[in-house]
């Protein structure tokens, strides 16, 4: 089966990137090396190309509360022009998919979710308007998405001539247009940093990676944009989250609100007792991979490292790991097996690094 590509595959094969496929895509792994790309967003700006991600439009005068009902997150109350990240989940509590939702406006929602399940995601979200008075359109290959991420991207975006609002804090979109093209402007990013994401046409998204890239900020590939998302420890579908736990498993508690008088899978998720518990664990020497045993002092299995790379910057290798709950140390004390030997390592409360978002 072929892999499909982005408007900006040319872009990248110009830049020399090493290409790779992701979720379907021909995507770019990375330009220059992975230490300067992570550098350049936490130290000044990087630009993703991320147009592979999915975009669903709902529209109508149920929309709002069609999208709380869909999500565990508490998206109703959320002030307008804001995002809301949130599981979406089955009756039963376990994650099909983690996402985005925009609150354009009262009767107006887009929906950003991962590339690997754009279909499995419509499939199950259209099947669930019921009584709701909405319609849903799946704008996906319509849409380029670029995410420039970084303390200058504000900046960046400013001098561009792209007019944000004084104020327009950490989550919150913007329905603008900009050179004679309407473009959606959101303040999110999976990077830790201050950055936006740049909905757009393909053409518009072409000309912004270009200026981009001609006034020196760096283009990243996946590879940069997977260690600093394990450095500040967000989860990735498929890894941390995936068909076979719930939210309460994988850390994202905060992002389940039972308070909410209903959506799809509360009655399962009231009840759930955690059968897994997420860890930060570093290692001072070692590079602790995905499917790597997870021990505690005694040297009994207990979970499973679901993402582990070498840190940029703390220059240890980090690693998310599920474990059993029951089977948790009180003692904190974990090791993990990479190739035979067991790698004493450091447990933390908090995320490896702390990024610079607003």
């Amino acid at each position: 089966m072929s892999l499909l590509k982005t408007s900006l595959h040319e872009e990248h094969l110009s830049l020399n990137a090493k290409m790779a496929p992701f979720a379907g895509f021909d995507m770019p792994l990375q330009y220059s090396s992975v230490k300067e790309e992570v550098l350049a967003v936490r130290e000044h700006a990087g630009v993703f190309d991320v147009s592979h991600m999915g975009e669903f439009f709902v529209s109508g005068p149920d929309a709002i509360a069609f999208v709380d009902n869909l999500i565990t997150n508490d998206f109703k109350n959320a002030e307008m022009h804001k995002a809301v990240y949130s599981p979406l989940c089955r009756e039963d509590g376990t994650v099909i998919d983690d996402l985005i939702a925009y609150k354009l406006g009262t009767d107006r929602v887009l929906i950003c979710v991962n590339a690997s399940n754009i279909e499995k995601d419509w499939n199950w979200i259209s099947s669930k308007t019921g009584s709701f008075d909405c319609t849903l359109s799946n704008l996906s290959n319509e849409f380029s998405l670029l995410a420039l991420q970084g303390p200058k991207a504000e900046l960046i975006l400013r001098d561009f001539g792209i007019k944000l609002p004084e104020s327009f804090p950490y989550y919150s979109i913007l329905e603008t247009s900009h050179e004679g093209e309407k473009i959606i402007v959101a303040r999110t990013g999976y990077t830790g940093e201050d950055g936006f994401e740049v909905f757009s046409s393909h053409e518009y998204a072409k000309r912004l990676w270009n200026k981009l890239i001609f006034n020196g900020v760096k283009p990243c590939g996946l590879a940069a944009r997977d260690v600093l998302r394990v450095e500040v420890c967000y989860p990735l579908y498929g890894h941390e989250i995936s068909d076979n736990v719930t939210p309460l498993d994988s850390g994202l508690g905060w992002t389940v609100k039972l308070t909410k008088p209903n959506f799809i899978g509360k009655a399962a998720l009231e009840g759930y007792k955690p059968k897994y518990q997420l860890v930060k664990l570093s290692l001072d020497r070692g590079i602790p991979r995905e499917g790597y045993d997870v021990l505690n002092a005694k040297g009994e299995k207990i979970g499973t490292v679901t993402s582990g790379t070498m840190s940029v910057v703390t220059g240890k290798g980090v690693a998310l790991a599920l474990i059993e709950k029951a089977k948790a140390p009180q003692d904190k004390k974990y090791s993990i097996n990479i190739r035979n030997t067991n790698y004493e390592a450091n447990f933390h409360a908090k995320a490896f690094v702390t990024g610079g978002h607003k």
